[in-house]
C-alpha cells in the first residue's frame, strides 16, 4: 500500500515562514510526478506547486515568488518553503504523488497539514 505523510503546518505570523514535508512509503516502482495543494475553508482545492521527477516545477499564480516546492529523490520526499506569509494562506495543504505501480499510474493523496497566518 502506497502513502503520504505530510507535515511541518502550524500557527505563523503574517510576513512569516513554514516549510512543509511530504513523505511517500509502499510499494512502487517510480514517481512520476509531485505537487501541493491547499484548500481553504468553503472552497475547493486550488494548485500550489508541482514538480516532476526531473525537477520541473510549477506555480500557482498566488504563490510565485514566495513558495518554493522542492524533492529529494533518495527520500522519496518533498518539501514546500512558504516565505511571506498572508492570511490569505491560511488552508490545508495536501500532497499529492502520482506513482508508477505494477497496474499503471496511481495517484495518491496525503491526509493534509493546516497552516494558519495570523496575527
Amino acid at each position: 500500500q502506497v502513502r503520504l505523510v505530510e507535515s511541518g503546518g502550524g500557527l505563523v505570523q503574517p510576513g512569516g515562514s513554514l516549510r512543509l514535508s511530504c513523505v511517500a512509503s509502499g510499494r512502487f516502482f517510480s514517481i512520476n510526478s509531485m505537487g501541493w495543494y491547499q484548500q481553504a475553508p468553503g472552497k475547493e482545492r486550488e494548485l500550489v506547486a508541482t514538480i516532476t521527477s526531473d525537477g520541473r516545477a510549477n506555480y500557482g499564480d498566488s504563490v510565485k515568488g514566495r513558495f518554493t516546492i522542492s524533492r529529494d529523490s533518495a527520500k522519496n520526499t518533498i518539501y514546500l518553503q512558504m516565505n511571506s506569509l498572508e492570511p490569505e494562506d491560511t488552508a490545508v495543504y495536501y500532497c499529492s504523488f502520482r506513482f508508477v505501480v505494477s497496474s499503471g499510474y496511481l495517484q495518491v493523496w496525503g491526509q493534509g497539514t493546516p497552516v494558519t497566518v495570523s496575527s
